[in-house]
């Protein structure tokens, strides 16, 4: 049983099938809508996907990235960093809705597999050797059901997760408040870049188009500290956001890239919520219980990275399961290949690497630019191009050579 019919979730189902495994995916919520905005596929996500047989749906629904881009408040270029098949990855990098995603997932689950159980929330469960026995409720009614194993893939604020871990697990805010919307503009740069302008730590503002059939259609993030670093007891994904609030951040950028304003006017929906994530665990599960993508290790989206290990996870878990006798030793394997390198990434969007080299362009160029050799050594570059790397990529080499997961 899997707990969450997000892009974690949907993608251990259709992982465990492909591996000859049977499963039912239970949702919280009522009805699974196209909800959420942009989102950025890696290609070791992308391969992943493609090997489930999904490879032409997100060609068609993504924008294949080229470039992610650094600039300052004033739209002055800083560094360029190539992406996808054009770094030479045999997989693109796709920028695509979150929610078509989703409904990509959705429908390929209940075509191979059956529809996910909607409306049914997660309680407790209880686990012998043999076994767990899961408490749901839907519709008012308490519902018992036993499977061999339970995944939790119930997000950032994962019910799953409480259970096996009640204790000292906060959600840890690092002070900066973001900002997300969709709307129609001109295409910005090649109409295939991420662009990301100014730092997280003196306002920092992001834009790439999400559809290939809309050209126009742009997604973009607002990010600004607002507070010092501590503890909240919930993050809510769907707040509405104060367009004056966000605009009022970026009144004073004369940022020749796109027009900010215009973007924020334009958006008939702005949603607001503070970047969040929790601290690494020394484990993920229990026995035949366990943990996967946000819910497991949820970490800011500074790398583009979080839904894409969601991915990896579905796809070495359902491998592990499928090559393993025992569920629990199974497991335990899925959570020794995953459980280090993501904790890792927690910890590396966690100090905002790419930052520091920011600060010294501001700090050394308030007012811009013509040449940024002028301001920056190659090192420093360098060192900002590095930081970039280590929270987003795969090795290249790696992943081309590496022998496919699918069992």
């Amino acid at each position: 049983m899997i707990v969450g019919g997000g892009i974690g979730g949907l993608s251990t189902a259709l992982s465990l099938r492909a591996a000859g495994l049977e499963c039912v995916v239970v949702e919280a919520a009522g009805t699974l809508r196209p909800l959420g905005v942009g989102i950025n596929l890696q290609p070791h996500a992308v391969r992943e996907l493609t090997e489930l047989g999904l490879g032409e749906a997100l060609a068609e629904l993504g924008v294949e990235t080229t470039f992610v881009r650094f600039a300052d408040r004033h739209g002055n270029l800083i560094l360029g960093l190539p992406r996808g098949r054009s770094a030479g990855y045999r997989w693109p990098q796709y920028s695509v809705h979150r929610g078509e995603l989703q409904m990509i997932l959705l429908a390929a689950v209940e075509e191979r597999i059956g529809p996910v159980r909607t409306g049914v929330r997660f309680e407790d469960f209880e686990q012998d050797g043999d076994g767990v026995l899961v408490t749901l409720r839907r519709d008012g009614r308490v519902l018992r059901e036993r499977v061999d194993v339970l995944v939790g893939a119930d997000g950032v604020q994962s019910a799953v997760r409480a259970r096996l871990h009640p204790d000292g697990d906060p959600l840890r805010w690092g002070g900066i408040r973001m900002w997300r919307g969709v709307t129609e503009a001109d295409p910005i740069l090649d109409g295939a870049t991420v662009l990301a302008g100014g730092s997280n730590l003196a306002g920092k503002f992001v834009t790439y188009h999400i559809s290939p059939r809309n050209p126009r259609l742009v997604n973009w993030v607002a990010e600004v500290k607002v507070a010092e670093p501590g503890v909240v007891a919930e993050a809510d994904w769907f707040r509405e956001g104060s367009r004056a609030e966000v605009s009022a951040h970026f009144a004073s950028w004369k940022y020749a890239l796109t027009d900010i304003q215009a973007l924020l006017r334009d958006t008939d929906r702005i949603l607001e919520y503070p970047m969040v994530d929790r601290d690494p665990l020394p484990h993920w599960g229990e026995g035949r219980v366990t943990l996967l993508g946000d819910a497991a290790h949820p970490m800011y989206p500074i790398g583009s990275n979080g839904g894409s290990q969601a991915v990896l996870d579905a796809r070495v878990l359902a491998r592990c399961l499928a090559t393993y006798g025992d569920p629990e030793r199974g497991l335990l394997a899925y959570e020794e290949e995953r459980r280090p390198p993501t904790s890792a990434l927690v910890l590396g969007h966690r100090a905002l690497p790419t930052d520091a080299t920011m600060k010294l362009v501001e700090e050394r160029a308030p007012d811009g630019f013509g040449d940024i050799g002028e301001v920056l050594t190659e090192a420093e570059l360098t060192a900002l191009g590095d930081a970039q790397r280590r929270i987003s990529d795969a090795d290249v080499r790696a992943l081309n050579e590496r022998e496919s997961w699918s069992v």
